[in-house]
């Protein structure tokens, strides 16, 4: 049934082959933006769709009503001395105090209270730059357990498990479509985070158009 179905909304974000280009260009795109799952809650305005931005549902786990401590999530990013200072400087409002940042909260590690996820989007196209989880010590404060930085990305709760979503351009690349998507699972193992599970999806390149054919499917670990 491959030739009636539709694939998944490819990305439009990006010029094709310029993958570590986008990294240092993101604070170009930054400098005009605000923005689960086993007790997942998430803050921030609505998004328009990203390409590294999944579009999947929460898990049935999920309690969104789940009391939790809210956090500034922007002073959290400021003040983290693993951030360089260069997303600390592009980090700014798209509108008014309106920052573009997705805050997901939730159990990932062992720790009392829940972790948070913090991911730096675009102003407009919501381009995940960064994703950044916190964990909670015992003195109230949080500190940076996983940080990625190359564009675009997006992480998220998947029960009690980290998934990370990354989109892979290839040498010549349009800029509405990447040649597919990289999901990886990490799990905290006491003391970090490992990857426990690596999905590699290949678009089709079979009438390259905006509605696009099936995906092609390969998992790797």
């Amino acid at each position: 049934m491959r030739g009636l179905k539709k694939a998944p909304p490819r990305p439009v974000l990006i010029t094709g082959g310029t993958v570590t280009a986008l990294a240092a260009a993101a604070g170009l795109l930054l400098a005009g933006c605000d923005a689960g799952s086993e007790g997942v809650r998430k803050e921030g305005t609505a998004q328009t769709q990203s390409a590294a931005k999944p579009t999947r549902m929460p898990s049935a786990s999920a309690t969104a009503d789940r009391p939790h401590e809210k956090i500034d999530a922007v002073k959290l990013i400021k003040n983290d001395p693993k951030i360089g200072s260069q997303v600390k400087k592009d980090l700014k409002p798209c509108l008014k105090n309106q920052y573009p940042l997705d805050v997901i909260y939730g159990k990932l590690t062992d720790g009392s209270r829940d972790d948070i996820i913090v991911n730096i989007l675009t102003c407009g196209d919501s381009v995940g730059v960064g994703s950044y989880v916190y964990r909670a010590k015992s003195d109230g404060s949080y500190e940076n357990v996983f940080m990625i930085e190359q564009a675009p990305v997006y992480s998220e709760i998947d029960r009690r498990d980290l998934r990370v979503t990354k989109q892979v351009y290839g040498p010549g690349d349009a800029v509405c479509c990447a040649s597919g998507e990289d999901v990886m699972t990490y799990h905290w193992s006491g003391t970090e985070f490992r990857e426990t599970g690596r999905t590699h999806t290949d678009y089709s390149k079979v009438g390259n158009t905006d509605k696009g054919d099936l995906p092609s499917v390969g998992t790797e670990g």
